[in-house]
């Protein structure tokens, strides 16, 4: 049997199923309003009805118009897309479908590497609300940057196949669909936790958040490739593909099973280990390089080869932490090759703290060191190029200028409430009369 012939199998399976189609609704509908509030608000920073100019200088369509747009697909993947995924193989399992495949001539291997094809192709089939979004945005003259659209795409479309990877690794494990939701729903809460709890806390905990389907989102919508993130994500979507296939041998022994999961655990923790060592690749994507120092400091920056240890006495509620995280370390780790950040007050709220060190930040580069309160860019720099004994560069002024659009959401409500509920529901019936034209021939 050949992969096309399973592949159609699949994507019929799939656009048979209720819970498909579902999706494609409510994602349009979630989709429209994301995108009218997200247009509306970003004339409002433009100045439209007289707003304050001041606010348009800067403004970025990253910001401002795709990552709210996208906003409904994460909410769409983490909530709805399982049910889809998990009705794959539920319905096999339980129809006793399954012990009948297992006999074909095709692997269970291919068959799932079928059923992955056809849930990337109904992926992109549920991109249709956001391209319809950027056309609408391009037809009101707004500003799009290719290099952050696919960017972002590619980490929502990662978000998407490790979501439904981890779906169908559930429902081969547990015995009913029900099941298999819960723990699709548990790993969620779970990673929502630890991206929480490590949150400006640093070490192993906070390297193993950064991988988090909420903070691999965050570092694509802020225009950042990160190799080391893809990497990880695919390998995650592999090992949860593969375990999978491996329990749905239900002709081998539990024994045999565990077994392989075993080796597929190993060889993924393997990975992901010489990853996390050996991979530090990224690209800033973005138009307006917020991840990155300017030019010139890079230049300088990237010739320093002492290792530079960074202490902050700040608690991870403290939005000096933020800043100095989302604002510094993330362009100084991209800099400079051996930056290490130590977090000595990361356990404690700040509220009432009495640590005299407390809110100062502690730099030592080689054998000298310095303390500093500050969580400016330019004074960080300057701290750095001190102890290195080089001379700060000329700093160069962002060519940056953003692009203010004081235009509002106008035709969006009719396409995503009136035309695209119509499209579907139209596609839904069409379908139906179709099947029903068959069964009478037949």
């Amino acid at each position: 049997m050949r992969v096309r012939d399973l592949v159609r199998k699949e994507i019929a399976e799939l656009t048979a199923s209720r819970a498909f189609w579902l999706f494609l609704l409510i994602i349009g509908l979630l989709t429209g309003q994301s995108f009218i509030t997200a247009v509306n608000a970003y004339a409002e920073a433009s100045g439209i009805g007289g707003g304050p100019a001041a606010l348009a200088q800067g403004l970025s369509p990253l910001d401002g118009i795709l990552t709210p747009t996208l906003g409904a697909y994460d909410l769409a993947i983490t909530l709805l897309l399982p049910f889809v995924v998990i009705r794959l193989i539920a319905s096999e399992k339980s129809s006793d479908a399954l012990k009948l495949m297992l006999q074909w001539p095709a692997s269970i291997e291919r068959q799932i590497a079928a059923k992955v094809i056809a849930l990337i192709a109904a992926w992109i089939v549920s991109l249709l609300p956001f391209f319809i979004a950027l056309a609408l945005w391009r037809g009101y003259g707004g500003h799009l940057f290719a290099p952050e659209v696919l960017n972002i795409l590619a980490g929502y479309t990662l978000r998407f196949l490790l979501t439904a990877a981890m779906a169908m690794a559930a429902a081969s494990l547990m015995s009913g669909a029900a099941n298999a939701a819960i723990v699709v729903l548990a790993f969620t809460i779970g990673t929502w936790a630890l991206d929480f709890i490590a949150a400006g806390r640093g070490g192993i905990l906070q390297t193993l958040a950064s991988f988090t389907p909420t903070a691999t989102l965050r570092g694509f919508e802020r225009g950042l490739l990160r190799f080391d993130v893809v990497l990880v994500m695919l390998i995650l979507s592999i090992f949860s593909f593969a375990l999978a296939a491996n329990w749905l041998h239900l002709g081998r022994s539990i024994r045999t099973r565990i077994a392989g999961t075993s080796v597929l655990l190993i060889l993924a923790t393997l990975a992901i280990g010489l990853i996390l060592m050996l991979v530090r690749v990224s690209f800033d994507v973005s138009e307006d390089r917020r991840n990155s120092f300017s030019a010139s400091d890079e230049r300088v920056l990237s010739s320093i080869h002492s290792p530079l240890t960074i202490t902050v006495f700040l608690s991870s509620e403290d939005p000096r932490m933020m800043d100095f995280e989302n604002n510094v370390l993330v362009k100084l780790r991209r800099s400079m090759t051996d930056v290490t950040v130590i977090y000595p007050l990361a356990d404690r709220s700040g509220l009432f703290e009495h640590d005299a060190r407390y809110g100062t930040i502690l730099y030592r580069l080689g054998t000298k060191s310095t303390m500093s309160r500050s969580t400016t860019e330019e004074i960080v720099l300057d701290t750095i190029y001190e102890l290195a004994g080089v001379r700060a560069p000329a700093r160069e002024a962002s060519a940056y200028t953003g692009y203010p659009l004081a235009k509002r959401a106008t035709g969006a409500a009719l396409v995503f409430y009136v035309l695209w509920p119509a499209a579907v529901v139209t596609v839904i019936l069409s379908r139906r009369s179709h099947v029903a034209r068959k069964r009478e021939v037949a």
